[in-house]
């Protein structure tokens, strides 16, 4: 298993474990098991804390891209505070998700709890 491939299967919403299994039934409900290979997706309390971090780490990278080049072509404060903040509001919520399924898989490569 390698890394690339665990962000891959993350990226598609796979399971990271065997890459076939959905894992979610709908926009926010997340499976309990892998429908394919069982893995829990149910951690304890506080496992997907570190989606938060990849949820706000894309974020912010996202909006400095955009609005450090605005700040340098002039634009005022308004004209890029706006777009900026609604983008800070909305793309979390859309992003949701794959920060969540992304955390899972980094998470079992990292802990080698993926079979070998």
């Amino acid at each position: 298993m390698t890394f690339w491939r665990t962000i891959g299967r993350g990226l598609r919403l796979r399971c990271p474990v065997c890459g076939e299994g959905r894992l979610f039934r709908g926009w926010f409900a997340m499976e309990d098991r892998c429908p394919t290979c069982g893995l829990d997706l149910q951690r304890e309390q506080g496992y997907y804390v570190g989606a938060m971090y990849i949820n706000y780490g894309v974020t912010a990278l996202v909006m400095m891209a955009v609005g450090i080049p605005l700040a340098m072509r002039n634009f005022t404060l308004v004209q890029i505070s706006v777009p900026l903040g609604a983008f800070g509001l909305a793309f979390p919520i859309v992003f949701f998700r794959w920060s969540k399924s992304l955390w899972l898989g980094i998470d079992l490569y990292i802990t080698r709890l993926i079979p070998k």
